[in-house]
């Protein structure tokens, strides 16, 4: 059963139910309100005296051929020892509270009952005590009021009915109309199943959950699409990135077979150079490689959060930024700071940093780092950025022009962003007007 005939049923159900209750408390209150009018009729029934002794007078004889009172009332009279003097042909054998009315006064008696004789009709009768050793029984028939309950009962069952009828047509209606963005919705999803298209969008209307799961679904879709063409992307920039290496790789290799092949080898020491070259090409290669792992690893699980000392991470940073500069001095001042992040990813960035200002910096410069209330800043004095280039600087494969000569991937900030952002951190970069390029990384955190 879909969706929206569940809705219709339990429309239908609950307003059937509802109609159903009602119909049914509207019947029992008229039931007893008729009940309560005949039991008032009763109490003023009149019953002269003259009537009681002629009753009186009749008792022990055949009644059975005096006629019916056609508005089927009627009464009798009840003697202490069970006798009864009815008016008509028909009459009700008493009950004991009826009898205990004919020896002392006491609370009037109202029951249902059937006339036994000539006419066996259900009535409602009203006893009272009349007088010493005699109880007077009135009763009225319950046709006209039984008949009365039938018509109104058909014509609540017809309501009902037409109730319900209408509560499948209305949750039809509502559920068509309600479940409208969930059929959008539902079409949407198979349409991107079915082309792979995630440029789709559902209007969102409103603040309903039905709304903000439209709104979900376009979250959704629109960072599917960007991940796809982040991936997208990142397969273009390393294809083209891997074609400059591997092009040089396959020129040198190619010399060198050449070489043997016709019998020509070349000089020592052209050799050790291409091999040189080759060996380079090859460490270019693996580090371009490893920057895209990182970066593809970083961007599908976003790492594995643990609370670190980032003060740690940055003095083994700085120790191996040491070994690579030798000819450097670093001023070195880092404060206590526990952030949580992705360790591996937190470490890359520092080294990266490190690698570039010493990658930057000339020889005898100064490399300085500082680390306080979770702000690392590290600042170098090589030629610095121009203030053009310093919006790309942490774009994927991204190098200026000065840097292009260099060894790297262009890879390196790219990293560095990634894995701050993924730490709920920021990131910057600039430029002094002198030369010098300052790279500064806030993390949220606590001092330990």
């Amino acid at each position: 059963m879909s969706l929206r005939r569940r809705v219709t049923f339990v429309i239908a159900v609950a307003v059937a139910v509802a109609i159903a209750v009602c119909a049914g408390v509207s019947w029992l209150i008229v039931r007893d309100r008729l009940r309560d009018q005949v039991v008032e009729s009763l109490e003023q029934f009149p019953v002269l005296d003259v009537q009681v002794a002629q009753a009186l007078a009749r008792c022990g004889q055949d009644h059975r051929d005096q006629p019916w009172d056609p508005s089927g009332r009627g009464w009798q009279l009840v003697r202490a020892d069970g006798s009864i003097c009815q008016e008509g042909s028909s009459a009700l054998d008493p009950l004991p509270a009826e009898l205990a009315l004919t020896t002392a006064e006491g609370s009037p008696v109202v029951r249902d009952g059937v006339l036994r004789g000539k006419y066996r009709t259900p009535v409602i009768a009203y006893t009272e005590w009349f007088k010493p050793g005699t109880a007077l029984t009135v009763f009225r028939s319950t046709r006209e009021m039984d008949a009365s309950l039938r018509t109104l009962g058909l014509v609540l069952a017809g309501v009902c009915a037409v109730g319900v009828l209408g509560a499948c047509v209305t949750g039809l209606y509502l559920a068509r109309t309600a479940l409208r963005p969930v059929a959008s919705l539902t079409g949407a999803v198979e349409h991107v199943a079915r082309t792979e298209d995630l440029e789709v969008r559902i209007p969102v209307d409103g603040k309903d959950e039905i709304a903000r799961l439209g709104a979900a679904f376009n979250t959704m879709t629109a960072a599917l699409a960007a991940s796809r063409d982040r991936q997208r992307q990142l397969v273009s920039d390393a294809g083209h990135e891997l074609r400059t290496p591997l092009t040089s790789l396959r020129t040198n290799i190619d010399l060198l077979l050449r070489s043997e092949n016709t019998g020509r080898p070349l000089a020592p020491e052209a050799k050790r150079l291409l091999l040189v070259s080759v060996k380079e090409q090859f460490e270019e290669m693996s580090s371009l490689i490893a920057d895209l792992l990182e970066l593809s690893r970083n961007a599908e699980t976003g790492g594995s959060s643990a609370d670190v000392e980032l003060q740690d991470i940055v003095s083994a940073a700085v120790d191996r930024a040491r070994r690579r500069g030798p000819g450097l001095v670093f001023d070195v001042e880092l404060s206590p700071w526990r952030v949580r992040g992705d360790v591996r990813g937190l470490q890359r960035a520092a080294v990266n940093i490190l690698d570039n200002a010493v990658k930057f910096s000339p020889e005898g410069g100064t490399v300085t780092v500082r680390l306080r209330d979770g702000e690392l800043t590290v600042r170098d004095e090589g030629p610095g950025i121009a203030d053009e280039e310093l919006p790309h600087v942490f774009e994927r494969f991204w190098r200026s022009p000065a840097a292009r000569s260099l060894p790297g991937s262009g890879l390196g900030l790219a990293i560095v962003a990634q894995a701050v952002r993924a730490a709920d951190g920021e990131v910057g970069l600039e430029s002094g007007p002198s030369g010098g390029t300052t790279v500064t990384v806030r993390l949220p955190g606590s001092a330990t």
